[in-house]
């Protein structure tokens, strides 16, 4: 039996392999016509200030992103965390079980290439009836049956379809493995903004409660000078209002701080009752002085989520051809073999043995039009990838020319502040000398040191949004997955070769 398939097997080789595939082959888009990000040509770098984060930025054409980019921030309590939320996070663990799903059934999808083969041991128990000729040679009504029995089917890849499937399910697993990266881009991404969002909280909260201090002090002041007849009940209640309005702002800010403590702990995949140890102050934190502009061709590359909706149209692509094919005739040739006898110690004895060969040849006549509105479905998923294609990039453009410009808007914020700040310390200053004088009221000086503390308050706001919007260009630029070093995806040899390819 087993000679007599071989030949068999091998025309279900040959022929296969004789193939075409039909439907069209994948191109990869070609990288946007354009220069920059902006109208206008950006300056090379951005304004300066004398304080800490207040260092001018120069924007450095095609400069790499580093893997771990976050380092350039010097902080390693920054550091410290981020390598917990990668140990921790559930959404990471999710992303990468959901690779090596996508490459299992790759390899599920491979496997339609090859003949099915199946092995078949059936025993049977029979009785016939005695008024009928007998089943057998003899005239036993009870007998036993057993029979074993090889089969082969290969529906033959004529036109590709099998093919074209395993090519849009290769290109799904690409797919997935660039949303394990844009995951992981994401997850570092909202740890690094988490932290200093929690820095700059606790810098306006300290800012506040100044500010509620001194406006305390004017109150109680004139509360002194209202007994003596020296102000009026209508500058007390304006007072009052000034303070409830100063202490009105400290709660949301405390609200804020815990529920940035709630978020840093789900990120490092902590529940809130157990935060992270690990806390930040704008001070220590250093501003990247250079940064990246990446080529706009190159972004393309970069962004793992533009290379995910690549895929995703590639698989679209591929789908068009297995809707084509399943238009035209298929072809399955077979082929079982066996021996059946009545006693299980003459298997496969001379005499007991039965084969076949065959081929099936089908064609749909009639199907109410489905395969053609499949193949039209099939079409329009393709007209839809890249349309969605297209708006990724768009919005990844966006997202560059965004942070550019921040980046400049924010330096300016810095400068503007700074002087802000500084002018309100000399006013103070000067109030303080003032008092010593007599030519002011305590009350003036008072009102000098709440010009100061809300400068102050200004100046932390800004340097956070310049730390914020540098992070926030990392990741627009792609945030530098191609040079990771401390986390490995789940990847098939395949998969990486692949990429290594291109």
């Amino acid at each position: 039996m087993t000679r007599s398939l071989l030949p068999f097997l091998s025309v279900l080789a040959s022929v296969a392999l004789s193939g075409c595939e039909v439907g069209p082959d994948f191109e990869r888009p070609k990288a946007p016509d354009v220069t920059g990000y902006t109208a206008e040509k950006l300056a090379p770098e951005t304004a300066s200030s004398a304080t800490k984060g207040g260092d001018a930025q120069r924007f450095v054409d095609d400069l790499d992103v580093p893997g771990q980019w976050w380092e350039l921030f010097h902080s390693e309590p920054l550091n410290a965390l981020i390598d917990q939320s990668l140990k921790a996070n559930p959404d990471l663990k999710a992303a990468q079980a959901a690779l090596r799903q996508a490459m299992e059934n790759l390899e599920a999808q491979k496997a339609a290439l090859f003949p099915t083969v199946q092995a078949n041991f059936t025993p049977q128990r029979f009785k016939t009836s005695a008024q009928l000729s007998p089943t057998l040679a003899t005239p036993a009504t009870y007998f036993n049956l057993f029979t074993t029995q090889l089969s082969v089917s290969y529906p033959l890849d004529i036109w590709g379809g099998t093919r074209r499937s395993i090519e849009s399910t290769r290109a799904e697993a690409e797919s997935q493995r660039y949303q394990l990266e844009a995951t992981y881009l994401t997850l570092t991404s909202n740890v690094v903004a988490a932290a200093i969002q929690e820095a700059s909280l606790k810098a306006q909260i300290a800012a506040t409660e100044d500010i509620i201090k001194v406006e305390t002090e004017s109150l109680g002041l004139l509360r002194k000078q209202l007994q003596l007849g020296q102000a009026a009940g209508g500058d007390v209640a304006a007072q009052e209002a000034t303070l409830a309005q100063a202490a009105a702002t400290l709660p949301p800010l405390q609200k804020s701080l815990a529920q940035q403590r709630d978020l840093l702990a789900a990120l490092a995949g902590r529940f809130p009752s157990d935060p992270p140890a690990e806390t930040f102050d704008l001070d220590s934190l250093v501003l990247p002085t250079e940064v990246p502009v990446t080529l706009p061709a190159k972004l393309i590359e970069n962004r793992p989520d533009l290379r995910a909706a690549e895929e995703d149209l590639h698989s679209a692509s591929a789908q068009v051809g297995v809707a084509i094919a399943n238009i035209l005739p298929n072809l399955t040739l077979s082929a079982s073999g066996g021996s059946t006898t009545t006693a299980i110690g003459q298997l496969f004895q001379q005499g007991t043995s039965f084969w076949s060969v065959g081929a099936s040849l089908t064609q749909t006549i009639f199907d109410g039009g489905a395969l053609l509105a499949k193949r039209r479905a099939a079409d329009d998923a393709l007209d839809q990838a890249m349309a969605q294609y297209e708006s990724a990039v768009l919005s990844a453009f966006q997202n560059v020319a965004d942070s550019l410009r921040a980046l400049q808007s924010d330096a300016d914020a810095v400068k503007d502040n700074l002087a802000a700040e500084r002018a309100a310390a000399r006013s103070l200053e000067i109030a303080k000398r003032q008092l010593q004088l007599g030519s002011i009221s305590y009350l003036g000086l008072l009102n000098a040191e709440q010009t100061y503390e809300q400068s102050v308050l200004g100046l932390v706001q800004a340097k956070a949004a310049r730390y914020a919007d540098t992070a926030a260009l990392f990741q627009a630029l792609g945030g530098g997955w191609w040079n990771r070093q401390d986390v490995q995806p789940d990847r098939a040899p395949e998969v990486a070769e692949a990429n290594v390819a291109r």
